[in-house]
């Protein structure tokens, strides 16, 4: 092996002396053109071309072909799914086998963690703060760079309006301006101080675009919208990602109004690479192009590869639709060889621009991936992110938090005591996560020693009709001063393609709330999922709710922490919850109609259900905290603006509670009146501030005229003069208001 490498090395500085030698003295684009001028067609192409790595505890194997002789012909140009510096090196020093040496790039779905499991991404959004989610993704770049990945496959940047998309645990909610924040500071996140410092990732912003609109909620399913309800709603955090740095983006799987993502000029060419000026480059998702023959858009895998390429897809992953048919396409002068050139063109700078050309194995240090594989820091990082992750729904009589001195605790339910549920979906499975995991029960413990007594009982199964455990269940509450009973979803019902008509309490969990509760102790109800849940029962009759979603690592002792008053939680939903599915699609900024209904007393004749409410069970942007905020009046600088005379919007917050706590001020802007039909209220501003017990704070907002802009029904993107009004509170529903006008 000593020999290969002195000889690889030696060969490796001959024949790359043309492009790296004369690196002081050239700009990376420069340097692109210098190895494209060296390229062949087929070995243009392969750069075009991932596939996924197939790994056995020994090596590399080949499921699907001879993955290295390709690697070495210089036929493959990304690989997925490939961990670890031992595996990344070898497949590196293949790739310097081959003719030109251009290095491989190594991607993964990164998508809330590595060594060290975050919470999905739609608990971090309920955090509301941009801060910790950029850190959340900084410690996972840095331990993934560590594993020798170049390349995360995240942040998904999709707003989903329905709870019944199995992938609505992996984006940021319903709301365009929240998903933006979130968006912008998950790419800074996993780039860090930019591409080529060895802690970064290259950022991929998908799924481009519109998937989380998937019809029913289905996934993959197609997608039929109005060309301004995609800017107005869709696009913005794809923009914010791109405005931000996002090295890449992944278009999805879906159709749009008829023409498959993969496909679509209109996204690609016209407005990410047109419009917004896109400098990285785009990968299909997994066999998407190949896919486009299944939505009857592509005849066969020579078609498919035709359509995805001249729409701008730049990377195909695991179709092989490039590598079997672009290179036919350009001799029989179907594509030009511009866009191939383009497509690589943008590959090869990201390669220049991490420093693989300079040195292709500047990811695959042992001693660095040692460094950061049980970085205690970064556990304590992740506590502190699961505790601004839960969401306090409910808490009656001030049930919590509860006091460190209770003698007897009951700890019911199908969760207390899992370990590997406490990750969700998309996450890594290592061989030491039953001890590394902080489970419900081990969080409590660690937390109350032995001042308490913990009686266990698992009541019932995630998703059974059994009730043989009720009866434990209960003589367990019997005995306890109060109970804490921890129900949800299983980790895996949420994720890719885990869409479900049901999203109520699975199972009989919530009968087994009811047998619980009628015992007369205190129940406090943990509710653990990727998505909104319905539970409407367990919401109207139990004193204290915390939604936990899925919170990783140390889920057990940030947990604990908010149980017994060691952390007060401030998070905010990111999603409206339903009452039922019959409600779904629902969210805060929709449209008035020409009936619209005010209230529940008022929904005949109205654009409303006459059996169900017009609200959702929670609003969106709603959290307590054990601190109680109050908000004075709104006071406006001036009841007018101009274009050019922006106006400030001040309230008065006060914690009149008996904690110091967070509070997240929420500013929202309604136009009344306008040239077409504008929501009954969008996000525009938000802040997080602390209060002590008793403190006041002024919190301020300017209104400039970039808050007021929209797309027009020719979509220009302007304001129009007119009324408006500000709202300001601690969610969408419950907020102070006041008028004021653009002259």
């Amino acid at each position: 092996m000593k020999k290969f490498r002195n000889n690889l090395f030696g060969s490796l500085l001959s024949i790359s002396t043309f492009f790296v030698c004369t690196a002081q003295r050239k700009t990376v684009e420069q340097k692109v053109d210098s190895v494209l001028r060296l390229m062949t067609l087929d070995e243009k192409i392969g750069q075009m071309n991932q596939y996924n790595g197939d790994w056995d505890a020994t090596g590399p194997i080949t499921k699907d072909g001879d993955k290295q002789n390709q690697i070495r012909k210089g036929m493959l140009g990304s690989m997925l799914n490939v961990t670890g510096v031992e595996h990344t090196r070898q497949l590196q020093e293949i790739a310097m086998e081959s003719r030109l040496k251009i290095p491989l790039l190594f991607g993964q779905d990164i998508i809330h963690g590595y060594r060290t499991i975050f919470p999905i991404p739609l608990a971090e959004a309920s955090s509301w703060d941009t801060a910790t989610i950029r850190l959340s993704a900084r410690i996972a770049a840095t331990e993934a760079a560590a594993a020798g990945v170049q390349w995360t496959f995240a942040p998904m940047v999709d707003i989903a309006r329905d709870p019944r998309w199995g992938r609505v645990m992996e984006g940021a909610g319903e709301d365009p301006y929240l998903g933006s924040a979130i968006a912008a500071a998950r790419v800074r996140g996993f780039q860090g101080k930019g591409l080529g410092n060895t802690d970064a990732l290259m950022a991929c912003a998908k799924h481009f675009a519109a998937y989380g609109a998937a019809i029913g909620g289905r996934d993959y399913n197609s997608v039929d919208m109005s060309d301004r309800t995609l800017f107005e709603i869709y696009l913005p955090p794809f923009q914010a990602a791109v405005d931000a740095g996002a090295a890449t983006l992944m278009n999805s799987f879906n159709d749009l109004n008829g023409v498959p993502a993969t496909g679509n000029r209109f996204l690609q060419r016209d407005i990410l690479k047109g419009n917004w000026k896109f400098k990285g480059f785009v990968v299909s998702d997994w066999g998407s192009i190949g896919e486009m023959i299944n939505h009857g858009f592509a005849k066969d895998g020579y078609e498919a590869a035709l359509e995805a390429v001249t729409a701008g897809s730049d990377m195909d992953m695991e179709s092989r639709s490039y590598i079997n048919n672009l290179s036919r396409l350009v001799k029989e002068g179907k594509v030009k060889i511009q866009l191939i050139d383009d497509a690589v063109r943008r590959i090869l700078r990201k390669k220049f621009e991490m420093g693989l050309f300079d040195d292709p194995f500047k990811f695959c240090n042992k001693e660095r991936e040692q460094r950061q594989w049980n970085n205690a820091e970064n556990l304590r990082a992740e506590k502190m992110i699961a505790e601004k992750s839960v969401v306090l729904l409910k808490n009656e009589n001030h049930l919590l938090p509860l006091n460190k001195q209770t003698k007897t605790i009951a700890l019911v339910g199908p969760f207390v005591k899992a370990v590997r549920d406490n990750l969700g979906f998309w996450s890594y499975s290592w061989p030491d996560d039953t001890v590394r995991i902080v489970t419900q029960f081990q969080g409590i413990e660690n937390k109350l020693g032995t001042n308490a007594r913990l009686l266990y009982a698992k009541g019932c199964e995630i998703n059974d009709s059994s009730q043989a455990g009720f009866a434990e269940a209960i003589e367990a509450a019997k005995r306890a001063d109060v109970v804490i009973m921890s129900l949800g979803e299983a980790s895996d019902w949420s994720g890719e393609a885990k869409s479900r008509s049901n999203i109520h309490l699975p199972g009989v969990q919530e009968e087994l709330v009811k047998a619980v509760s009628m015992t007369g102790k205190p129940v406090v109800v943990l509710i653990n999922a990727g998505r909104p849940l319905i539970f409407n029962w367990t919401a109207d009759h139990v004193a204290a709710i915390l939604y936990t979603w899925w919170l990783g690592t140390e889920a057990g002792d940030a947990i604990a922490d908010i149980l017994f008053g060691d952390y007060n939680p401030s998070a905010k939903l990111p999603i409206s919850f339903p009452r039922t599915e019959g409600q779904i699609p629902i969210y805060y900024n929709h449209f008035n109609t020409g009936r619209p209904a005010t209230s529940d007393s008022d929904r005949f004749y109205r654009s409303a259900y006459i059996d169900l409410s017009i609200y959702p069970k929670f609003p969106f942007g709603f959290g307590l905290s054990y601190a109680e905020f109050t908000y004075s009046n709104i006071h406006l600088s001036s009841s007018s603006m101009r274009a050019n005379q922006p106006i400030k919007a001040t309230v008065t917050v006060t914690n009149t509670g008996n904690y110091d706590g967070e509070e997240t001020v929420q500013l929202y802007i309604q136009d009344l009146v306008g040239s077409v039909v504008r929501p009954v209220k969008e996000l525009k501003g938000f802040q997080k501030i602390f209060l002590k017990k008793g403190e006041s704070k002024q919190v301020s907002f300017t209104i400039d005229i970039d808050k007021l802009k929209f797309y027009n029904s020719q979509l220009k993107y302007q304001a129009e003069p007119g009324d408006f009004k500000i709202y300001i509170g601690g969610n969408s529903r419950d907020l102070q208001e006041a008028p004021f006008s653009l002259k």
